[in-house]
This record gives structure tokens, sequence and C-alpha cells, in this order.
């Protein structure tokens, strides 16, 4: 609580819970510029008591803040997205969110110079061979040639996704995030898969707190105690390099803290397996069985893919242990 410099103010203000003179204010209400009328409490006590309801005060003040900023946004050419990518709106989607997190309005498309060679979906937002591709469920042997590409694209893309992470920090939006990886990939040569694949609007992925992946990089300002898992792909000599990171956003909580450092652990142990002759299954086997023992568990929507000269190839790589039914026969 912060206590009321102006004496004679106090004087004329009651306690929001109890009506008894005023002697303190809430600090969040405070730092919200709130009316002082429905901030001042008479104590400690009363101000701890009252918390449950009066917290919703400053949740409806950041909600009626957000729709200003966000209606400030619209007006410089700022929309929401909807229809998988396809559509814009200048009105917020109805959606069930499950948590704090709400959608924000996102800038126009990013533009890549004529001389950047570009993957088939860069002009109508469709994949022509990719989905049709043999590659789709046969596992293809690299040769020499598609390694030596491969390698140039992933550090192109480790050089991206380093500088991405140099901008993080409370107060800095996704979209920058994005526009720095978008510049970035095109100052080296390269194209931003993301871009326009299947409609995605934007050049890499911003996935903060509750998102599991694919989040949409747009006006909100990363908060401290946020994390932000940032996903980037480059696509350069005809061939896809994809990689992410997740980081910590100013102070972060020890529950986001043990969160990524035990996603890191699961990565380091799954690579340290990695050799000819083991079985995909055992990757998310031991991925499963650390996450477990470490109390947490494992999204099962969506898995590790191939890359090369296509975005997304064969072998699929589940992160999560195969369940086996074992049935006994009488």
């Amino acid at each position: 609580m912060a206590s009321e410099s102006d004496a004679s103010s106090i004087a004329t203000l009651s306690c929001a819970r109890c009506e008894k003179p005023a002697h303190l204010q809430c600090p969040k209400c405070i730092d919200l510029k709130l009316p002082r009328e429905q901030a001042s409490f008479c104590t400690q006590e009363c101000f701890k008591a009252a918390w449950s309801s009066h917290k919703s005060v400053h949740v409806k003040a950041q909600l009626s803040s957000i729709g200003d900023q966000n209606s400030d946004l619209i007006s410089q050419g700022w929309l929401y997205c909807v229809k998988k990518g396809q559509a814009r709106t200048p009105k917020l989607p109805h959606f069930d969110w499950t948590g704090p997190l709400k959608q924000y309005p996102i800038s126009t498309k990013r533009v890549v110079p004529a001389e950047i060679e570009k993957p088939d979906w860069a002009i109508d937002g469709t994949p022509k061979v990719e989905p049709n591709s043999d590659l789709q469920h046969v596992v293809e042997i690299k040769t020499p040639e598609q390694i030596q590409r491969m390698r140039e694209t992933c550090k192109i893309a480790r050089e991206v996704l380093d500088a991405a992470a140099r901008v993080i920090r409370p107060g800095v939006t996704t979209d920058e995030i994005d526009r720095v990886v978008h510049e970035a990939t095109i100052a080296a040569g390269g194209y931003p898969s993301p871009l326009n694949y299947y409609f995605f609007p934007k050049s890499c992925c911003t996935s903060v707190n509750e998102v599991i992946c694919h989040g949409i990089p747009d006006a909100r300002k990363l908060e401290d105690g946020d994390i932000v898992n940032v996903d980037v792909t480059v696509c350069y000599k005809g061939c896809h390099g994809d990689l992410n990171e997740t980081y910590f956003v100013g102070n972060v909580d020890e529950a986001s803290r043990q969160l990524v450092k035990c996603t890191y652990e699961c990565l380091e142990k799954a690579i340290a397996i990695v050799k000819p002759g083991v079985r995909f299954r055992e990757i998310g086997e031991i991925v499963n069985r650390h996450a477990t023992m470490s109390g947490l568990s494992v999204v099962r929507s969506y898995c590790g893919h191939g890359i090369g000269d296509l975005f997304h190839c064969a072998p699929n790589i589940p992160h999560y242990a195969s369940i086996l039914c074992y049935f006994r026969i009488s």
C-alpha cells in the first residue's frame, strides 16, 4: 500500500470497503491513474480483505486501455487476423480464452525484395510441391550437396534467431521481433519461410506464455515475467532451416524457469541419443520420461518434422512416448 501524501485530500476520502476515513491507497490504482475514491482504504487489513474483489478494477482498466491503444493502431492500418490468416477485421474476434493473454492487431504484410528467391506459396499462400511430395511419407537420405546447403541455411537461421533474442525485453512488441527476423533474413539473402505459408501473416512465430506454438506476432508489448518462444525458419538456396528457443522476459517466476529448464534438458537428452540405428520412438520416450519425472507433461498435438528442400517433410518425430495396449485373451 502507498501512503497518501496530501493530508487534506485524505480527510475527504472514505475506505472503499468499510467507508471509514481512508489513509492508504492501492499502489496498482496509482500506477493505472484510477480515481482515488475507489482506491482508498483505511488500513492494510481492510485492503487485504477487499483484494479479491478490488483487483477486478485493475483488469477492467487495463482492458479499457488496451481497447484505446488498439483503436489507435486500427486507425493506422493494423487489423485483427481472422479466418486462419485469410482475412482481417477491425473488431476483436470472439474466442474462449484460456488465460489472460488476448489477441492484438497485426501490422500489414512485410515486403520481400524481388531479387530474393521465393518458395511457391509466397504469392498466393498455397504450397504446391510440398503436400503432394513422396517425401511426406518417405524419409530422404540427403546428398552431400544437400547437407552443405542445409548447413549454410541453418547457420543463417541461427544468426537470425540470435538477432531476435537481442531485442527481447519488457515493452517490446512481438511485431518488433518479427521485424528484426524479417530484416535479418532478407539481409542474408534468404526468405522467411513462414511468411504467407498457408496464409500465415508474419515472418516468424512468437508464442507467449500459454501459447504452445505458432503464435502470430502482433502489437502486444512483452511484460515483465513473460516467457516467449521465437520460432524461425529461413529458406536459402532452396533449402529450409528451422529452429526455435524460449526466452525469459525480465523477472520470471520459478515455475516458468523450471518449465523452460526442463524443456531444454529434454532437448539435450534427445540429441545425446541420436545416432544410426536409434528408433524414432526412442526420442519421444526419453523426452516424455524426463518431463514426467520433473512433474510436467508433454503436449501431444504437435511433433517434430524433417526439413531440407521442403519446409515440412518426413520423418515426423513425436516427442512423447508411444502408448501400447495389451489385451488379455481368456
